[in-house]
């Protein structure tokens, strides 16, 4: 399929679920995870340098967000299986160490 948008918020927002209870996501909503995996061509690189970040892409703080915004289509598939825990703190990445080191 292609991405609509992307999001560090809970979308859709269940407004009427969310209401009642904050802590827990709706059941029957198929919410999905996002895993950025990105491959551009040179020319394309070229031109999203030069857009330079829209006001979406500053709010969210996912330059994904500056593609879509000048109508560049992003393709996008479900992960068949559930990803390992990622690499995003110091913390992470010296569990990482330490595994591959065993």
């Amino acid at each position: 399929g292609l991405a609509l948008t992307f999001s560090r918020a809970t979308l859709p927002w269940a407004r009427d679920a969310f209401a009642k209870n904050r802590e827990e996501l709706p059941e029957g909503v198929p919410y999905r995870r996002h895993i950025g995996i990105y491959a551009y061509r040179a020319g394309f690189l070229h031109d999203f340098v030069s857009w330079g970040p829209c006001w979406l892409e500053n709010t969210e703080s996912l330059e994904q967000l500056r593609a879509l915004w000048h109508g560049v289509r992003i393709h996008v598939a479900d992960a068949l299986i559930a990803p390992p825990t990622g690499v995003d703190t110091l913390e992470d990445l010296e569990r990482v160490r330490r595994l591959l080191e065993a």
